[in-house]
């Protein structure tokens, strides 16, 4: 269609929806188009675009009853207190009342115990519907500390956004629009030790299915603009049905327009936009000029979606139009542009927009006779999603496990949200396995000591992937469930408590056998050996009886015989070598220090800075004011112990500048841990994530990787026997105050026996994304297969991307390079948070290498020798850049002929 036919048409419609318009003003009827989809949709609503029925609205720490209808917004809100049960209800200070701009920000709800606190919503109309959700904080200093605070807000197991405040009175509004797959949806508050966290107030509301499409489950708002308001005020509920909050602004060098007539009063589309905010736009000042605008998003890898809405407010002459496209970036993003007359109509471009940047400009068709207009524009940041919910099997067997034992305790308390993840925060007494690409699954529940009441449930039969299971020391009841049909099951106590009838025959048979590890002592009514009799019943008082008197004697005469040999055979402590779970040998010129002490340096264990799947780490400090990060291995953890043994092993007898320096160790009953040096920059895993830290500089990646790549060689060649440490991965590596990397955690470490073998043959352990794919198959262990892992935490240095990139179908790194390098685009490879300033060669060689340490064979690997070497001139020539002051050369080309790997050398 040419721009002539265009213009005729767009006058016809015009002139159709004036005389509509003026029908249905002078006769109070509606008339309706009943041509396209927005009729239909209209019929579909599923509420009336005059209430907000089907919504949820919550003033956070409000009394559970005092429910009101707020008198500016007439938005009915309600208590929190059957959504949440944790926090406490606190009011803002009186000095600041009069600053709130509505009454849900005059109290909050806080929580000053648990690290993750949640919320749980059933959305008003399902799963699979997009939903505007909407979290508002004002700090009011409601705690009396003057002291503003700052937490992280996750939606389900994936960070939302950074709560931060610039003053008591800052009203904060973080607002996503979400597709919820699942039926329930967590809204967390997490404590990262800056302030306590709270909230003012939670809101909910769907959206009609077919507006706000886009391929992502999460968008988080970035900015809604009411363009040209001639009021200056935040146009919201009842105005926009949905309760948008548009912003009024106004662009440069424009001027206004506005109409007094209302907009969409015949036909709605899918976005229900309001009238209030649709009859005001505004043109280019000059109307031979463009309207041009543009804004920086602040995140470079961040991908955006833009909607523009437009509607023409001006009444054209018959041979008048108004027709423009738009360019973004300098590309075009809408082409023809006609805007119909009080017709609202939205432009989205179908597609997301990569980069910071987001460079508008709209200019007028050669035979417009009147320039772009703009009503209102929205502009989201897509959220990805990088870590996946627990498998909800196993979400529904622990929540009713947690329903029917009421668990309030300390253990319940801390029973919020997802159980498994984030994995630094999931549930007291769970482990969860996380291989990177299925959702994580519960494997171990320790509910000793609970206060576990009643029959044993059959949720826990549910838990399908449980490999160890304690509910020793309660007082449960009755009889003892067939647990052999976990097939996963290693361990389980159930010692303790008052179980009686027979212990299953398919599951007495797995404890004979030795494929589960079965404890079932203090059960006295449990018939252990056969079938229950009666008559064995009836003499049971009596034998207890005599037993009790025999078992006392011996007793006594044991304790009595070892007190007597201790006194005779007393040596001093100080002479005597520590064993290490009876198997391993500390000597005495390391470091012992006692659980007592151990309690002191880290100040009662109140700063935990890292969790794994065994062990916590604290921060502490020792005597001399040097501060140590202590390893305290979880007691149930049955892999455990080994771990331990293997890591205390290798630090007493590695030394190298580039690996985790070693303190010292504890290893009293129950208390077993290792002291090693703090790192005050963490793992370069999350350093690499966190978008709230400064970018590292391409120097600082290289140096990163040399360093890392020595303490790896100095493990295979500076030790006899080598050792291959079998987990390399970004979060083992770690970063002092000086940026200084060191390679630590060694509990999966494997030593060659003799110097001359080139391979072990061993479980697979690792981490997937890292794994080697022929140890994986293979089970054949080599030096190389650290140096695959290792070309992994190279690709994610120069790339800024994880091992595993989460999508709609996750993406191995490796694979992630190899569809650019294909195409010749490296451009894309290199982090955009390095904005250019590097030198190409250094780039280059860095990226050789890396590609050389990942082929799947690992004899076309080279030795991290060879990697050192290479990345070592990459540091020099980056080094000779920075001191000449050369610019980075800008990429255009690629020789694909290079692609290939390494140079020949």
């Amino acid at each position: 269609m040419d721009g002539k036919w265009r213009c005729h048409w767009a006058w016809s419609c015009t002139l159709w929806c004036v005389l509509a318009y003026t029908v249905s003003e002078f006769t109070g009827k509606s008339i309706v188009m009943a041509t396209g989809k927005n009729s239909m949709h209209h019929k579909q609503g599923r509420r009336k675009l005059d209430d907000v029925t089907g919504s949820i609205c919550i003033d956070c720490g409000i009394a559970e009853g005092l429910d009101y209808t707020d008198d500016k917004t007439q938005i009915h809100y309600t208590s929190d207190a059957q959504f949440i049960g944790t926090g406490t209800s606190k009011s803002i200070s009186h000095k600041f009342i009069s600053d709130t701009p509505q009454r849900t920000f005059t109290n909050v709800r806080s929580f000053p115990e648990g690290k993750k606190n949640c919320y749980t919503l059933r959305h008003p109309e399902g799963r699979n519907t997009i939903y505007l959700i909407r979290a508002s904080f004002m700090y009011g200093n409601y705690d009396d500390l003057n002291k503003l605070p700052q937490f992280d807000l996750y939606i389900g197991v994936n960070l939302w956004d950074t709560v931060m405040f610039e003053n008591a009175t800052h009203v904060v509004i973080k607002e996503i629009l979400h597709v919820p797959s699942l039926d329930e949806l967590y809204v967390c508050l997490l404590n990262t030790d800056k302030g306590t966290p709270f909230i003012s107030a939670l809101e909910v509301r769907h959206f009609d299915h077919s507006s706000y499409r886009t391929k992502s489950e999460l968008l988080s708002l970035y900015r809604r603009f009411d363009i040209g308001s001639t009021t200056n005020e935040i146009v919201r509920y009842d105005k926009d049905v949905y309760d948008r909050m548009w912003y009024p602004y106004n662009l440069p060098d424009s001027t206004p327009l506005n109409t007094s007539f209302t907009v969409d009063s015949l036909n709605h589309t899918a976005y229900h936009l309001p009238s209030a905010v649709m009859k005001t736009a505004v043109r280019p000042t000059n109307e031979n000029d463009s309207l041009e605008f543009e804004f920086d998003t602040g995140q470079p890898t961040s991908e955006s979606y833009v909607y523009m809405h437009f509607a023409e407010i001006e009444v054209l002459n018959e041979n008048e139009c108004r027709a423009f496209d738009i360019t973004l970036n300098g590309k075009l993003w809408a082409e023809y542009v006609t805007p119909t007359y009080l017709q609202s109509n939205t432009i989205d471009g179908n597609q997301s927009i990569r980069g910071s940047k987001l460079k508008f400009s709209m200019h007028k068709k050669p035979n417009s006779t009147h320039p772009p207009i703009l009503n209102a524009m929205e502009i989201y940041i897509v959220k990805e999603f990088l870590h996946s919910p627990t498998n909800q099997d196993d979400v529904k067997a622990i929540i009713d496990i947690k329903s029917h034992y009421k668990l309030t305790s300390s253990v319940g308390k801390s029973w919020q949200g997802d159980p498994c993840a984030p994995s630094k925060y999931s549930w007291n007494g769970l482990n969860c396995s996380n291989n990177g690409y299925n959702p994580p699954t519960i494997t171990a529940l320790y509910l000793a000591s609970s206060g576990l009441g009643g029959t044993i449930i059959a949720s826990f039969l549910e838990l399908k992937f449980l490999e160890s299971l304690d509910l020793s020391n309660n007082s449960l009841t009755g009889p003892l469930p067939d647990f052999s049909q976990l097939q996963h099951l290693k361990a389980l106590n159930l010692s303790g408590n008052r179980l009686s009838g027979e212990i299953p025959s398919l599951l007495k048979e797995r404890s004979n056998n030795g494929s589960l590890l079965l404890s079932v002592d203090g059960n006295l009514d449990l018939c252990r050996e056969g079938p229950c009799e009666e008559d064995k019943m009836n003499i049971a008082p009596l034998v207890a009886g005599i037993l009790s008197v025999v078992v006392f004697f011996i007793v006594l005469g044991i304790v009595l015989n070892i007190i007597w040999r201790r006194r005779c055979n007393r040596k001093p402590a100080s002479k005597q070598a520590v064993r290490l779970n009876e198997e391993v040998v500390l000597k005495t010129n390391n470091t012992q220090f006692t659980y007592s002490q151990i309690s002191t340096i880290t100040n009662n264990f109140d700063k935990m800075i890292g969790k794994g799947g065994c062990g916590i780490v604290y921060l502490g400090s020792l005597q001399d004011g040097t501060q140590v990060a202590v390893k305290m291995l979880l007691p149930k953890c049955p892999q455990g112990s080994q771990q331990f043994q293997t890591e205390a092993q290798l630090l007493m007898r590695v030394h190298h500048k580039n690996l985790a320096s070693f303190v010292g160790y504890c290893n009293e009953v129950g208390h077993t841990g290792i002291i090693y040096e703090y790192m005050a920059y963490g793992n370069l895993e999350e350093y690499l994530s966190d978008a709230r830290r400064e970018p590292l500089s391409w120097r600082q990646r290289i140096q990163i990787a040399v360093d890392a790549a020595q303490g790896i060689e100095y493990l295979h060649h500076g030790c006899k026997p080598p050792i291959i440490h079998r987990d390399i991965k970004t979060a083992n590596i770690l970063l002092n105050e000086k940026m200084q990397a060191k390679v630590a955690d060694f509990g999966f470490s494997k030593l060659f026996s003799a110097e001359n073998e080139s391979h072990v043959s061993t479980v697979v352990i690792g981490t997937l994304g890292y794994l080697d794919p022929e140890y994986y198959t293979s089970s054949r262990l080599t030096e190389k297969s650290d140096v695959y892992s290792f070309g992994i935490v190279l690709l994610e240095l120069i790339t800024g991307q994880p091992a595993i990139i989460k999508g709609h179908q996750n993406t191995h790194i490796a694979q992630w390079v190899n569809n650019f390098l294909a195409k010749g685009d490296i451009q894309q490879i290199v982090d955009p948070r390095l904005r250019g300033d590097f030198d190409f060669g250094s780039v280059w060689k860095a990226l050789e290498a890396a590609i050389a340490c990942v082929p799947s064979i690992s004899i076309q690997r080279p030795s991290m020798s060879y990697i050192v070497g290479e990345l070592k001139e990459s540091l020099e020539m980056e080094a000779a850049r920075e001191k000449e002051g050369i610019n980075s050369i800008e990429i255009n080309v690629v020789d694909l002929e290079a692609l290939c790997g390494p140079d020949a050398r």
